[in-house]
């Protein structure tokens, strides 16, 4: 048997269906892809093992509930009777400048409060970190995003700021506003890939100014960025950070006009106590820099 599908037999089981288990499911995943994988259960077994409308577990789905259950039902507890006789451990998914920049006072704080914490520090896209979180290869993401996170992902929003233009020291440019003036932009945009949040909001607030930016330098880190504009080689997007531009040759023209990016603190299921003691330093970190 296939021990993934048992499990989501014991969720369908323990809530008294399948679209309340996908409901209830700490992870997520679509009613069609559990009804396929429980059928395929059912051919394996040879057996029914509960009826759909209205929900009742037959003979057989019983008797398999019974085994399952206990198993299933302990997990919780022995995982945090394990968690107790070890260092605790966080795997962590943040965009790089989110590592390198504002996690080491939260790191800091950590380590006060979580004797011996071990970390694993994995920097990468929004998207990728969502598909971390719901395959279980990291505990917390704190990554910039903009719609709701997949079924089963919990958030908290940790801060707003809103999107900036990185021109060069050189650059006669002094305002956005400029740029949208004339009558085509020549100069490359040096940015994320489109699919990341920051550019996503760019994207959309061009359309809304019906300006065309038709050339790009698609860049993996932001530090790239930062680089290749005091390069000169083009003008670039980023999050109207100012620390982060005071040793580099470039300057800030803010976008004001345009949708604010959002970072958040993102966790599947129940946050543990390390997960919350994560949010409280975080929350306590933006404070320190961006007082309200």
């Amino acid at each position: 048997m296939n021990i993934h599908h048992l499990e989501l037999f014991y969720h369908v089981a323990c809530h008294g269906g399948i679209s309340r288990a996908v409901r209830h499911m700490s992870y997520g995943i679509q009613q069609p892809a559990v009804s396929s994988q429980i059928l395929l259960l059912e051919q394996d077994l040879g057996a029914k093992l509960f009826e759909r409308t209205p929900f009742r577990l037959t003979r057989e789905g019983e008797e398999l509930y019974s085994f399952v259950r206990p198993f299933f039902e302990g997990l919780d507890a022995m995982s945090a009777r394990l968690r107790k006789k070890s260092a605790p451990l966080l795997r962590l998914g943040a965009a790089e400048f989110v590592l390198r920049d504002y996690l080491p006072p939260v790191i800091k704080q950590l380590r006060k409060s979580h004797e011996g914490i071990q970390l694993v520090l994995r920097s990468g896209f929004s998207a990728a970190m969502e598909q971390w979180l719901i395959d279980g290869e990291i505990d917390l993401a704190i990554t910039p995003w903009e719609r709701r996170p997949a079924a089963g992902l919990r958030f908290q929003r940790l801060v707003r700021r809103p999107l900036a233009l990185l021109v060069p020291l050189s650059s006669k440019l002094r305002s956005a506003e400029e740029l949208w003036a004339q009558d085509r932009i020549d100069t490359p945009l040096i940015r994320l890939p489109a699919k990341e949040t920051i550019t996503r909001l760019f994207q959309e607030g061009l359309k809304k100014l019906s300006v065309d930016w038709p050339l790009s330098i698609e860049a993996s880190l932001v530090d790239l960025i930062t680089e290749y504009v005091a390069n000169e080689y083009g003008i670039g997007l980023t999050v109207n950070v100012a620390e982060w531009v005071k040793k580099a040759k470039v300057r800030l023209l803010p976008l004001d006009d345009f949708a604010p990016v959002e970072i958040v603190a993102m966790w599947r299921g129940k946050a543990t106590p390390l997960i919350e003691d994560v949010l409280t330093a975080a929350r306590a970190e933006v404070t320190r820099r961006w007082p309200q």
